[in-house]
């Protein structure tokens, strides 16, 4: 018996299946190809922006990296002058208070030299016209061998120091040469502590060194009156056969009375033998802004009794 055959179907489902699914294979591959390449694509394109923008970004902050430094530079240059300028300025100004505090001693030194050239003319006119000198004012004799100067050193006579200073320097330089000098304070304590009780050598180095010491600065206590001051010159230094001068400088008295205070002065003051004063006191009045007239009414007395004059200086 002849076998019966099955009639071969094309298109079967079997055959469309397998060909359906190898279309969407290549569909799927097509889609997938143009997605990748479209993404790699993007990628690329902004990664080079980024990189262009994080060039130009560092290019920026270089360039103002140099303008903050030329900035910083010049700041700095600024700062420097302005220092300079002021270091100038200051120089300057202390300068000017240099210049001015000279003109002042220069203006004090010619007051004072101008009081004592008075003086002497005054003192030659009476010995040549054989006149008793002036009491109230008088000239100043030049012709002792050893000084001593008694200063008050109390707060307002600190103020005037440097006139102070420059009164001494005139006394001494109106005696052409004497043999020793002495400098202490109105309550009797030396400027020179290794003198005390002799005379300090006059040499122009000795002068100048003494001088630099007492403008330098004396912190010594003060009573403001002269009475230790002067008994301790008379009783160490004044004799009978030297010839002594005692300048008393201060602005102001402040004892209680005056006539003990002088009649102590004077007995210390005495030779026994002569009767005549050992050394001659004078007194040299200045002007503060705590000065009153008591300590010109004891000078005044002081220097009539023991062969002294009294001078008032102007302010």
């Amino acid at each position: 018996m002849k076998a019966k055959r099955i009639p071969l179907e094309i298109f079967s489902l079997s055959f469309l299946d397998v060909i359906s699914c190898g279309f969407g294979a290549v569909v799927l591959l097509v889609l997938v190809s143009n997605h990748a390449d479209s993404i790699t694509s993007s990628s690329s394109e902004q990664a080079e922006v980024a990189l262009n923008q994080v060039l130009s970004a560092e290019d920026q902050v270089e360039a103002l990296k140099k303008q903050l430094s030329a900035e910083q530079d010049a700041l700095s240059a600024k700062q420097i002058l302005i220092a300079q300028l002021q270091q100038s300025a200051q120089q300057a100004a202390s300068q000017l208070s240099d210049d001015k505090n000279q003109n002042e001693q220069l203006q004090v030194n010619l007051t004072g030299l101008s009081l004592v050239e008075t003086a002497l003319k005054k003192a030659a006119i009476s010995q040549r016209s054989t006149m008793a000198r002036d009491e109230e004012v008088g000239g100043i004799p030049v012709d002792s061998d050893y000084v001593v100067f008694i200063i008050d050193t109390s707060g307002s006579m600190r103020e005037i120091w440097n006139r102070v200073a420059a009164e001494i320097e005139n006394v001494i330089n109106i005696h052409p040469k004497i043999k020793g000098f002495q400098i202490l304070n109105d309550n009797g304590v030396h400027l020179v502590s290794a003198y005390q009780g002799q005379w300090i050598p006059d040499t122009p180095a000795r002068r100048a060194g003494v001088i630099k010491l007492f403008k330098g600065g004396w912190n010594s206590a003060s009573n403001s009156s002269p009475v230790e001051g002067l008994e301790a010159a008379l009783k160490l230094y004044a004799k009978s056969d030297q010839l002594v001068s005692i300048y008393v400088f201060g602005d102001d008295y402040t004892g209680s009375s005056y006539d003990p205070v002088i009649d102590t002065l004077v007995r210390l003051n005495t030779n026994k033998v002569t009767g005549k004063p050992l050394a001659k006191v004078h007194g040299v009045g200045f002007m503060s802004n705590y000065t009153t007239n008591r300590f010109s009414i004891l000078m005044r007395e002081v220097a009539k009794r023991n062969g002294g004059t009294f001078l008032a200086l102007p302010r």
